[in-house]
């Protein structure tokens, strides 16, 4: 189900599994008893909870082990009360996007991160 009232920023910056950490703030996906994909969840503050960090090693990408992590934090986070599920993705990553709109998730703003020395 995908996560009703999920709303993504965009910023640029940085499948056959089993998740764990169902009462952790993250979830791991397991295959043969090894990690092979994690997404962070926060808590519910105010009503909203975010999605990250996601990540998968590039040589365990295309299986479905971080769509699955994303979408069942994002129900963990919706059953808990969050009224919103907030993630950060990277506009230059078509295949992360692509994944997050077919989860639910829609762009509502673009993010720039300034650093004056």
């Amino acid at each position: 189900m995908p996560p009703r009232g999920a709303h993504p920023s965009a910023r640029s910056g940085p499948g056959a599994a089993s998740a764990a950490g169902a009462g952790s703030p993250g979830g791991r996906s397991h295959r043969d008893g090894r990690p092979v994909s994690f997404a962070g969840v926060s808590p519910v503050i105010a009503g909203m909870s975010r999605i990250g960090p996601v990540f998968t090693p590039a040589e365990l990408r295309g299986r479905g082990y971080a769509s699955a992590l994303v979408a069942a934090g994002s129900a963990r986070a919706r059953t808990g009360g969050a009224a919103e599920v907030l993630l950060f993705a990277d506009l230059a990553n078509p295949t992360s996007n692509s994944i997050y709109r077919k989860l639910g998730y829609r762009p509502v703003e673009d993010c720039v991160v300034l650093e004056f020395v």
